[in-house]
C-alpha cells in the first residue's frame, strides 16, 4: 500500500483494494446507470418514428404504441435513477472508508515519529493535510474514480450508437470533441500547481491561527492583537488571491466549453435537417442523435473537471505522503527484546549527541547510576541537561557511544517496554481537556480509583481535589488552564507515579511552584524515589542536597561531579551556580524556617 516506487494516485487507490466487493457492486451500478442512459434515446427514436410517424406534417402512427413507449421511457428513467443512486451511495461509502483509513494511518504514523520530526513540523500544516488534503482524496475516490468509469463507459457507448445512427453526423459532432478535450487538459495542467499552492497556503493559514489561539494570553499581554490580525490578514489575502486565480480560470473555461458545444449542436442540426430532406434520416433518428449529443456533452465537458480533481488529488497525495513516507530517526530493531523486571542500573558510555552534523550538544558523557540512586543534573541553559534525560527513553537516539539499562543497550529494547519503565515529568506541563481522574490515569487507563487516589496523595494533591465540587471528575480546561502551575505540576507527577516506573526523570519538576508547595512535593518524592533510579534536572537547593551525585554540565560535557558537600569546597562552575542561585535559597530557608503545611494545601 505504501510502496514508494508507485505513483501517488495508485498508492491512494490501493486504500480501496481491501473493499473489493464494494468496488464490484459500484461497477455494477456504474454499468447499469450508463446502460439505461444509453437506451433512453433509442426509445425516444422509436416513439417518434413508430408512435407518431409524421408524414407531410400529419401524425400517422399508432397512439397506443406511443403510450407504451412512454411507459418504457418512464421505467428506464426509474431504473437509471436507481442505479445512479446506488453508484452515488456506494461511492460515498467507499470514499468515506478510504478517508477513514487514511486519516488513521496519518495519525498513527505521527505517533510513531520521533521528537526530531515534530521539532521541525508545523501543527497547522499537519492538520491541513489530515483534513483538507484527505477530503480532496475522498472526492477523488467517490467522484473521480467511479465518475470517470461511468463517463468512459457512457462516452464509448454513446459514440458507438452515434456512429451506427449516422456516420456523417457523428463526424460533424466529433470535430468539436478534440477542441473541448484539449482545452480541458490545458486547464487542468494550469490549475495543478495553483491548487498545490492553495493547499500549502491553507496549511500556513492554519499554522498562524493555531499559534495565535494557543498563545492568546501572550498576544493580549503584549497588546499585539492588531499585529496578529495583520499577520493573519496577510496570509488570508494571499490564499484569497491564489484561489481567485484558480476560480477565474474555471469561470472562463466553463462558458467557453458550453459555447463550443452549442456550435456542435447547431452544426449537427443543420446537417441532420439536410439529411431528412433527402430522405436519408428520419425525424426520430435525428432526435435520438441530438439526445446522444446532449448526453455526450456531459462526459466531454466533465473531462476537465475530472482531470482537475485528479490534479488536486495528486497534489494532496504528495502532501499526505510527505508525512506517511517520513521515517522516524528512532527506529526499533526487528529483534528488539522486551525489558522486564528492571533494577534500574543506568550507564552512559561515552555518549555524544547532536541535532545535526555541525553543532554537538553532548560530547563524551559518562554516567553510572546504581539502582535507587538520585542523580542531579545542573548547569547553565543549553548545557545539555534536558538532552541527557531525553536520550534515556529514546526520544532521540545517541549519535555516539551507548546507553545501557541493566546491561542492555536501549537500542536493542522495544521502545514501548523502555518507556513503560521510565517515568518522565517533563518541563512542558501538558494536561488534556478531560477530568482530573482521566489526566492522572492517562498512562494507566484501567487504574482503579484507589490507585489514583494513592498517587494523588503522594503528590500532595488529594485534599485539593476533594475540595472541588466534582472531586476527581472536575473538568480540566485546555492545557490545564483552569489550574494553578503547582496543581498542574502535581497532576503530572501523580500521572508519572501511577505507571510505577523503575527509572524516574524529573525535568525541573518543581520550577513552577512556590517554596511551600515545593516542600510538600519533596516530601512525597523522598518516599517515591526509594528503590527508583532518579535523574533530576535541579534548580532548587533541596533537590541538589538530596542527590547521591551531582553532575555539573557545561557546553555538552560533564565539568564537575560529586556530592553537594564535595563540590561546594571546590572552585568551579558549581560554586559559581551556588553563589549566584542557590545561596539565596539556603539563606531564605534559614530565615523563614518554613512550616510544612498539611498534605494537599496550597498550590
Amino acid at each position: 500500500m505504501r510502496s514508494r516506487g508507485s505513483p501517488i494516485l495508485l498508492r491512494l487507490l490501493a486504500y480501496s483494494f481491501p473493499y473489493w466487493p464494494i468496488i464490484i457492486l459500484a461497477w455494477v451500478c456504474v454499468a447499469g446507470a450508463a446502460g439505461f442512459m444509453v437506451l433512453m434515446p433509442l426509445f425516444v427514436q422509436m416513439a417518434i418514428d413508430r408512435g407518431l410517424d409524421i408524414q407531410d406534417g400529419v401524425p400517422m402512427g399508432d397512439k397506443s404504441v406511443l403510450v407504451w413507449y412512454g411507459v418504457a421511457i418512464v421505467v428506464i428513467s426509474l431504473l437509471r435513477g436507481a442505479f445512479s443512486y446506488g453508484q452515488t451511495y456506494v461511492g460515498e461509502w467507499l470514499a468515506s472508508k478510504v478517508s477513514y483509513d487514511l486519516r488513521n494511518d496519518i495519525y498513527n504514523h505521527l505517533q510513531r515519529l520521533s521528537f526530531a520530526y515534530h521539532d521541525k513540523s508545523q501543527t497547522g500544516q499537519i492538520m491541513s493535510r489530515a483534513t483538507q488534503d484527505v477530503e480532496a482524496v475522498r472526492m477523488f475516490i467517490s467522484m473521480g474514480i467511479l465518475r470517470i468509469a461511468y463517463l468512459i463507459i457512457l462516452m464509448g457507448a454513446v459514440m458507438a450508437f452515434m456512429l451506427l445512427s449516422s456516420w456523417q453526423l457523428a463526424l460533424v459532432a466529433w470535430v468539436f470533441v478534440p477542441i473541448v478535450a484539449a482545452r480541458s487538459i490545458y486547464v487542468s495542467l494550469t490549475l495543478r500547481p495553483i491548487w498545490l499552492q492553495v493547499q500549502d497556503l491553507q496549511g500556513r493559514l492554519g499554522t498562524v491561527l493555531q499559534e495565535n489561539l494557543s498563545g492568546i494570553r501572550v498576544v493580549k499581554a503584549f497588546a499585539r492583537e492588531q499585529q496578529e490580525s495583520v499577520k493573519f490578514s496577510k496570509e488570508a489575502k494571499e490564499l484569497f488571491e491564489t484561489s481567485f486565480v484558480a476560480n477565474r480560470i474555471q469561470a472562463f473555461n466553463q462558458p467557453l466549453l458550453t459555447g463550443v458545444w452549442m456550435l456542435s449542436m447547431v452544426a449537427v442540426g443543420w446537417v441532420g435537417a439536410y439529411q431528412i430532406d433527402n430522405g436519408t434520416l428520419t425525424a426520430g433518428e435525428l432526435a435520438a442523435f441530438m439526445a446522444y449529443l446532449t448526453i455526450l456533452q456531459m462526459p466531454v465537458r466533465m473531462l476537465g473537471w475530472i482531470i482537475t480533481m485528479f490534479a488536486r488529488a495528486q497534489s494532496s497525495g504528495e502532501r499526505i505522503y510527505e508525512i506517511l513516507d517520513a521515517e522516524s530517526a528512532v527506529q526499533e530493531k526487528a529483534d528488539a527484546t522486551e525489558l522486564k523486571d528492571l533494577k534500574g542500573h543506568v550507564v552512559f558510555d561515552n555518549v555524544s549527541f547532536s541535532y545535526d552534523a555541525i553543532s554537538p550538544v553532548l560530547r563524551g558523557v559518562n554516567i553510572e547510576a546504581e539502582p535507587g540512586a538520585v542523580i542531579a543534573l545542573l548547569g547553565p541553559t543549553g548545557s545539555g541537561k534536558s538532552t541527557i534525560v531525553n536520550l534515556m527513553p529514546r526520544f532521540y537516539d545517541v549519535t555516539g557511544g551507548a546507553i545501557y539499562i541493566d546491561g542492555v543497550d536501549i537500542r536493542d529494547a522495544t521502545i514501548e517496554s523502555l518507556r513503560k519503565n521510565i517515568g518522565t515529568v517533563q518541563q512542558d506541563v501538558f494536561l488534556f481537556s478531560a477530568t482530573i481522574r482521566d489526566n492522572i490515569a492517562y498512562g494507566v487507563v484501567d487504574a482503579s480509583q484507589d490507585d489514583i487516589e494513592r498517587v494523588a496523595k503522594a503528590a500532595r494533591l488529594h485534599d485539593f481535589i476533594m475540595s472541588q465540587p466534582e472531586g476527581y471528575d472536575t473538568w480540566v480546561g485546555e492545557r490545564g488552564i483552569t489550574l494553578s502551575g503547582g496543581q498542574r505540576q502535581r497532576i503530572i507527577i501523580a500521572r508519572t507515579l501511577l505507571t510505577d516506573p523503575k527509572i524516574l526523570i524529573l525535568d525541573d519538576s518543581t520550577s513552577s511552584v512556590d517554596t511551600q508547595t515545593e516542600s510538600l512535593i519533596q516530601q512525597a518524592l523522598t518516599e517515591v524515589m526509594k528503590n527508583r533510579t532518579t535523574f533530576v534536572i535541579a534548580q532548587r537547593l533541596k533537590t541538589v542536597q538530596a542527590a547521591d551525585e551531582i553532575l555539573v554540565l557545561q557546553d555538552g560535557r560533564i565539568a564537575q561531579r560529586g556530592t553537594h558537600e564535595q563540590l561546594i569546597e571546590e572552585e568551579g562552575l558549581y560554586r559559581e551556580i551556588y553563589d549566584l542561585e542557590l545561596r539565596d535559597q539556603e539563606e531564605a530557608y534559614e530565615r523563614t524556617r518554613v512550616e510544612v503545611m498539611p498534605a494537599g494545601g496550597g498550590a
